[in-house]
């Protein structure tokens, strides 16, 4: 018995020990990944800003190069955001991120040679590449930002039919909520369900400032409480100051 239960209790020590390994494992290689997208980003975003400053800065063929890089990256990086994006909500979008991901391989490409190019000492030979370079150039991101604008109008399109849609089942309930302007009451007005005369009032109706009873009355409906003003739902509503006291 005493066996069995020292038995148990190492399994059970082990099973403790491989779980927290294993949990550790996880973290540190979630906590790797968050560091490697850092210094990626970090990474990205200086090179961003030197091509940036090259471009407007020099003249010549460094400044082409670097004009060039930067139109590459940008337009690769806006149209890969785009489409990743929206392949969550729209399936037919997985095509077309794999269509960009075939073109980021030329893309890839052709930055590692302008990149290349920007440490070659020979200005003269690199002026004669630039026009093929600048071709290449135009294919890939006007390839890229033809997919990106698609991607784009077709999400527009889906919103713009959904709030038509929207639009027109509302429409619908708000003529089912004033069905009172459509029955037969509406071409006979000449009595209400209580039996009056047109303008004379109901005695269940009356007001009853004489009396000075604001409270309810036994058998009649409690009054419709109007909601907090203060209190707001959606986020283009502007809160209510409080008021002040003295």
């Amino acid at each position: 018995m005493e066996a069995a239960i020292i038995t148990i209790m190492a399994l059970l020590f082990l099973s403790f020990v491989a779980l927290g390994v294993f949990v550790t494992v996880k973290a540190v290689k979630a906590t790797k990944r968050g560091v490697d997208r850092t210094l990626d980003q970090a990474r990205r975003t200086v090179e961003d800003t030197t091509l940036r400053a090259k471009s407007y800065g020099q003249t010549g063929v460094a400044g082409e190069l670097a004009r060039l890089r930067l139109s590459l990256r940008t337009s690769m990086r806006a149209t890969q955001e785009a489409l990743q994006a929206g392949v969550g909500e729209d399936a037919s979008l997985k095509e077309s991120l794999d269509l960009f991901h075939r073109l980021s391989a030329h893309g890839v490409e052709l930055d590692g040679d302008l990149k290349r190019l920007e440490r070659e000492p020979d200005r003269a030979w690199v002026s004669g590449q630039l026009p093929e370079l600048t071709a290449r150039t135009e294919r890939i991101t006007s390839s890229a930002d033809a997919l990106r604008r698609a991607a784009r109008e077709r999400a527009l399109k889906f919103a713009e039919d959904d709030l038509s849609t929207l639009s027109e089942q509302i429409d619908v309930e708000a003529g089912a909520l004033r069905h009172w302007t459509t029955g037969p009451e509406a071409a006979h007005p000449a009595q209400d369900t209580y039996g009056t005369a047109p303008g004379a009032t109901p005695a269940s109706t009356a007001p009853k400032a004489a009396s000075g009873d604001a409270g309810p009355v036994a058998g009649e409906p409690a009054a419709i409480t109007a909601p907090d003003p203060r209190r707001t739902a959606y986020p283009w509503e502007k809160s209510t100051r409080p008021e002040t006291t003295t």
